[in-house]
């Protein structure tokens, strides 16, 4: 396991009764330092003359390092350990996301209202016109997560009950950030038609669908047969919200290294279906010069095991990555980790731009670059420069839900890709801040807001 710094992703609570005298504290820090675990938090929780109780968050980089964490306090005299747990286990616990009421129910007129018998004036209401079901239903503002579980973050195919905690997480996220309901849903079904009956049978529920960790090829199909067949977005993040961000931590970099994305050498390793998307919406930014690779190396004309999405790359040279990386200006990773050396990032043009995002190990650790590369990003949260999907996702949906976009376009992610990346002023936009934070309040919005004007440009909106 590459020693990666200590994140909360991997982070304890411990419990210690300590003797009450001076020291005892520092041992405990000590202890921790010595095995490279990162002190957080120290809670004073009881105290008498003898004992002091204490609560520490301690953050690890494996579940290995937690436990020589954990080894190490229990070696130190004198201490007694009262509680040890997994925090990250611990917010997971009962779930993420629960349901409330908008209303609330306190007298019979309310519930004569809310649900029998006025509830009937608003069922014929909107057999008598169906597009009021947007504005007197949940369905205006909401939206179904929608997983096989097939390739759950780089984890690959562990089926829809443990997709469960991912889509839990991002329906939190889209209703923190654009204020969407969300509902996970995870299919114990694999196959293509299924999943898309599936789904158009749930349409009168749900006023978007977003797919989620679906494995390429089959995601491409599921997508394209879905926007073709009904009439509200749906949206395949790890296709296209990777991507969008993706061109907008480009925008910025390639600012700083003064290139323009027409004239730029790209290779993006990694073509499943956030490397495809990449790819195809990078070609509509009027950047053509791509060289797609996979596991076997460049996706050239000779090979005979490419499906469909990947010929649609294929180019003349063949080589490996170690190849397709000479002379390019800029690379993508989102593939696999350690699979890009120092070297390789020495053979690119001058002033390389190195987008390292597998998770939760990069292509390349961006330690070993920082003299090399002038701009490095990756899809970690303990690094500058993290491509992080939340910024596209919760305002594509909250802008397209608003105009009732009738599906979502290229030319919607574009702008969305230019809203991002606008978010980056020039006094701020340096080689370590490309990208707005995931907390920054005004991407959502700003999001929203180029969403709802391409929809309107292109004839997809309603409102």
């Amino acid at each position: 396991m590459t020693n990666l710094t200590p994140n909360p992703s991997f982070s304890l609570t411990v419990r210690l009764e300590l003797f009450n005298k001076a020291g005892t504290l520092a041992q405990v820090t000590q202890a921790i330092a010595d095995v490279g675990g990162n002190l957080g938090q120290v809670l004073l929780l009881e105290r008498n003359l003898k004992t002091l109780t204490r609560e520490l968050h301690i953050d690890a980089y494996s579940t290995e390092h937690a436990e020589q964490i954990v080894t190490a306090l229990k070696s130190i005299p004198d201490i007694k350990i009262l509680h040890i747990s997994d925090r990250t286990f611990d917010i997971h616990e009962g779930g993420k996301i629960h349901i409330q009421n908008r209303i609330k129910i306190t007298s019979s007129s309310d519930l004569a209202m809310a649900y029998t018998p006025g509830v009937g004036r608003i069922c014929k209401a909107i057999a008598e016109d169906p597009e009021k079901v947007f504005s007197l239903t949940i369905k205006g503002n909401s939206i179904a997560i929608v997983s096989d579980g097939s390739a759950i973050l780089g984890l690959g195919d562990l089926g829809p009950c443990a997709a469960l905690p991912v889509m839990e997480g991002k329906a939190m996220l889209f209703k923190e950030f654009a204020d969407i309901d969300a509902f996970p849903l995870c299919l114990d079904t694999q196959n293509v038609d299924e999943i898309i009956n599936i789904v158009k049978n749930l349409a009168p529920v749900f006023g978007g669908f977003n797919l989620e960790d679906i494995a390429a090829p089959r995601c491409f199909e599921i997508e394209k047969r879905l926007q073709e067949e009904l009439n509200i977005p749906i949206f395949h993040d790890d296709q296209h919200g990777t991507a969008i961000v993706t061109m907008a931590a480009l925008i910025n970099a390639l600012k700083l290294v003064k290139k323009s994305m027409e004239k730029i050498r790209v290779v993006i390793n990694g073509a499943g279906a956030a490397g495809i998307a990449i790819a195809r919406l990078l070609n509509k930014a009027d950047c053509t010069n791509i060289i797609l690779c996979d596991s076997k190396g460049i996706i050239s004309k000779d090979r005979n095991d490419l499906n469909p999405e990947k010929q649609l790359f294929a180019v003349d040279k063949a080589g490996k990555l170690a190849d397709a990386m000479i002379n390019a200006d800029v690379f993508i990773g989102v593939s696999a980790p350690k699979i890009v050396t120092p070297q390789m990032v020495e053979s690119m043009a001058d002033s390389p731009i190195v987008f390292a995002m597998a998770n939760p190990i990069p292509e390349i650790q961006p330690e070993l670059i920082q003299d090399i590369a002038a701009v490095v990003a990756t899809g970690r949260s303990d690094y500058p420069n993290q491509i992080n999907n939340v910024l596209a996702f919760p305002g594509i949906f909250r802008g397209a839900l608003d105009c009732r976009a009738s599906g979502l376009n290229t030319q919607m992610y574009l702008q969305a890709a230019k809203a991002i990346a606008s978010l980056v002023s020039s006094d701020m936009l340096d080689k370590e801040h490309i990208i707005p934070s995931v907390f920054d309040q005004r991407v959502a919005s700003t999001v929203a807001a180029a969403v709802k004007q391409a929809a309107r440009d292109t004839g997809i909106a309603k409102n």
